[in-house]
């Protein structure tokens, strides 16, 4: 099976034979990067549109030949003076060529565009995976321009061409192209190729309901990799986003694979919801393999312009991996939480957690290390230690927990205490408590 997914864009007018977009290279590395971080491969060699513009003509010609298209030497004054008369008179304004059944030897050597001769009567009939059958009356259908007046192809025929030549079989775009099917499927019939499958989906709406846009905040894809978004949880998302495989969320990959159809699509437009990302986000750190992570945090650091990790921040994260991933919904968040292995020593707390390093926690730290000194530092002693030091000072751990999240780590909002601990080993975690309860001191 060959899929094109379709750029929602606006497609040219075809009576006016609008030129596209130049083409933009930086645009285009931009789609091509966020698919790669998004791991979604394409088969060959990325083909720009413009390069086949000769393939393009060739097929409008042949249309031409055949007597399926016409050269139509109307004037854009001429066509805006048939519209107003049509109007005037309550007819439809839809251009009708004097030039479509003309003798060719009544021809002027004057400037024309090619158009496809549309049927004048009967339906366009769409078999549409998610809309259903569609119909379409040819009476509503123009005569749409194939070549333009210096013969140049218009999107709508070279898009056409380019999926038949490429072995496109599944078109799936955006419902605003729907009315695009019945006319593309004119040139489709009149070169006598096969059919794609059609399957126009809704587009995507914001949390107010109305057509996503940039208003709501609508980003690129590179965009969601700043924001530090994993591509697994992103991949998930976008997949969930409109289609749905009974009650499932959260799925892998090969989960994807395996269970997506068309019949999952549904007719109403999906809305797109930051909380629903960030849960399913979470999910996918909290899953991924630790490997894999650390790989996604240092395109995120690339990417936003943070320098590489060193080799000992590297070692530190991985240690730390298992106590970072739980409750953390985006990489920056993972990252805050592991401040204490990325920070370089002396530790230096912000503003929160040195509110909780007051001279009277500070003198319970100086008192805390000597029972740290011969702890065996493991999970089950230093709970003990932390338990029996906490019944002498007639206090519970919980008391204690703040002042230590800042000693070794300078935050306030922090793994557990004890996670902590077991990831910086004894010499580095006493040289933190130390210097915090020194910290102030004259």
């Amino acid at each position: 099976m060959a899929l094109r997914a379709r750029p929602r864009r606006e497609v040219p007018a075809a009576d006016r034979g609008h030129r596209p977009r130049p083409f933009d290279p930086e645009a285009t590395q931009a789609i091509l990067t966020g698919l790669d971080w998004l791991g979604l491969d394409h088969d060959g060699e990325v083909v720009s549109q413009a390069a086949r513009a000769d393939r393009h003509a060739e097929v409008a010609l042949e249309l031409l030949e055949s007597g399926a298209a016409y050269k139509c030497f109307s004037s854009q004054e001429e066509i805006a003076a048939f519209r107003e008369k049509a109007k005037e008179e309550g007819r439809s304004t839809l251009f009708v060529s004097p030039w479509r059944d003309a003798d060719p030897a009544t021809h002027p050597d004057a400037p024309y565009v090619v158009r496809l001769k549309t049927p004048l009567e009967g339906e366009t009939v769409i078999e549409d995976q998610v809309q259903g059958r569609v119909t379409i009356g040819n009476d509503q259908l123009d005569d749409m321009i194939l070549l333009r007046s210096d013969g140049t192809p218009v999107y709508m025929l070279a898009v056409v061409v380019d999926d038949h030549d490429m072995g496109v079989t599944h078109v799936i775009r955006g419902d605003d192209h729907l009315n695009n099917a019945a006319r593309q499927m004119g040139i489709y019939r009149a070169m006598g190729w096969p059919l794609p499958v059609y399957a126009h989906i809704p587009l995507i709406h914001g949390p107010d309901g109305k057509k996503l846009s940039k208003r709501h905040g609508a980003l690129g894809v590179d965009e969601y990799q700043k924001m530090g978004y994993p591509a697994a949880g992103m991949r998930n998302y976008l997949a969930r986003l409109g289609w749905s495989h009974g009650d499932d969320e959260f799925f892998t990959d090969a989960q994807a694979k395996a269970w997506f159809d068309l019949d999952g699509i549904g007719k109403s437009p999906a809305r797109f919801d930051f909380k629903k990302l960030d849960n399913l986000s979470g999910q996918h750190i909290a899953a991924a393999e630790d490997a894999a992570l650390l790989q996604e945090i240092e395109a995120f650091r690339d990417v936003t312009g943070e320098p590489p990790l060193t080799e000992e921040q590297r070692d530190g994260l991985a240690r730390a991996m298992f106590c970072l991933k739980e409750r953390a919904k985006t990489i920056p968040e993972l990252l805050e939480k592991g401040h204490f292995v990325l920070a370089e020593a002396p530790i230096e707390p912000d503003a929160k957690a040195a509110k909780a390093l007051d001279p009277v926690s500070r003198g319970i730290l100086a008192s805390l290390t000597p029972h740290l000194q011969n702890a065996s530092w493991s999970r089950e002693d230093l709970e003990e230690v932390m338990a029996r030091f906490a019944e002498e000072q007639g206090t519970k751990f919980g008391k204690l927990a703040g002042p230590l999240r800042a000693a070794l780590s300078g935050r306030a909002v922090t793994p557990s205490v004890f996670d902590m601990m077991l990831v910086l080993g004894r010499e580095d975690s006493i040289a933190r408590i130390e210097h915090a309860a020194a910290s102030g001191m004259d």
